[in-house]
């Protein structure tokens, strides 16, 4: 299959790993790329030394000689760059010194800071690095393609798992809204948020999209750090399982994030306390009993609509291969509808 994408990183299938805190390992990067996609790794507020650990872990696992850019990316959070980037321990310097191929920016005031800080470092180098913003609507997209000159925009839709906007408008409704705000000669355009069968990336790929990013899809794949726990919730979780809601990080103690941006993940009894209008201190106290006793009835479990399609623990590399391959087979259907 090829595709801007597929050109732009040199990889053979046009389907990304999300970078998603507390569940995206340097294996799993590694196995994404390794399998002909492309993968990344979270930072969230991982300290430098442990970043950097983690980059040259997908190095070796990707026989990747030293100097050389390795052929993976790394999520960094804009809101949390604001508190490292000030601070002894800056993230983007360390992060960009170990050569990543693509460093992917999400959830900030201002981004823009901080694509400006990556030209400035690869400035001085011969090794350019590939930039990712992700956008949750038209506006946002524009701002990063107009004002931030970014290579690649990655357009998610409200079915995304973990964080977005809430507002954000549903995948195809918003990556065909952003298609047709661009100007021709717009940079690659990635589509993100309940992403799970081959069907859908073939479609998504008719609609103009450049290539996909998988995240809650790969939940339950070996390569994932999510707990046991976690991963057999997913497994249990069936059709309209998930839904985005302030009260996943209110009762995580993570409710830190932008203005405008909340979580999807799987509804449990959490939900349930907040619809019955429980005080926030009956809500903290219900989630803390909960996990003092190992319970997963109010275990924040991040996912988004996706989840619906895994069904198994195959791993990472097994399911791009298997997605690539039901996108071929949808891509050559579609064709013969008009006799090719």
């Amino acid at each position: 299959m090829n595709t801007k994408l597929t050109a732009y990183l040199g990889t053979k299938i046009p389907i990304v790993s999300a970078p998603m805190y507390y569940a995206s390992t340097p294996e799993m990067a590694a196995a994404a790329t390794g399998a002909g996609g492309f993968g990344f790794i979270a930072a969230g507020f991982t300290p430098s030394k442990t970043l950097v650990e983690e980059i040259q872990t997908a190095r070796s696992i990707l026989q990747t000689p030293s100097g050389a850019p390795v052929p993976i990316g790394v999520g960094l959070l804009g809101w949390i760059l604001d508190m490292t980037e000030t601070s002894d321990d800056s993230r983007i310097p360390a992060v960009l010194a170990q050569c990543p191929e693509a460093i992917w920016f999400a959830f900030g005031i201002d981004l823009g800071k901080y694509v400006a800080q990556v030209r400035e470092y690869d400035a001085t180098r011969e090794h350019k690095t590939k930039i990712f913003v992700i956008v949750n609507n038209v506006d946002e997209a524009m701002r990063a393609v107009e004002k931030w000159k970014v290579d690649v925009i990655v357009v998610q839709g409200n079915e995304a798992g973990g964080h977005g906007r809430g507002d954000a408008p549903p995948l195809f409704t918003l990556l065909a809204s952003v298609l047709e705000a661009l100007p021709s000669s717009r940079p690659i355009v990635l589509a993100a948020g309940g992403i799970s069968t081959g069907t859908q990336i073939a479609a998504l790929l008719t609609l103009g999209t450049d290539g996909v990013v998988i995240g809650s899809r790969l939940l339950c794949t070996p390569e994932c750090m999510y707990p046991e726990q976690s991963k057999q919730v997913i497994l249990d979780s069936k059709v309209s399982c998930t839904t985005r809601s302030d009260v996943f990080d209110e009762v995580n103690r993570t409710k830190m994030w932008p203005e405008g941006i909340d979580g999807r993940a799987i509804v449990n009894d959490v939900v349930m306390d907040e619809k019955e209008g429980l005080a926030l201190e009956e809500k903290l106290r219900r989630y803390d009993d909960g996990k003092a006793k190992g319970e997963t009835s109010r275990l924040v479990v991040w996912a988004g609509d996706a989840v619906v399609a895994v069904n198994d623990r195959e791993s990472t590399k097994n399911v791009i291969h298997r997605l690539h391959e039901e996108a071929v087979e949808a891509l050559r259907k579609s064709a013969k509808i008009l006799g090719a």
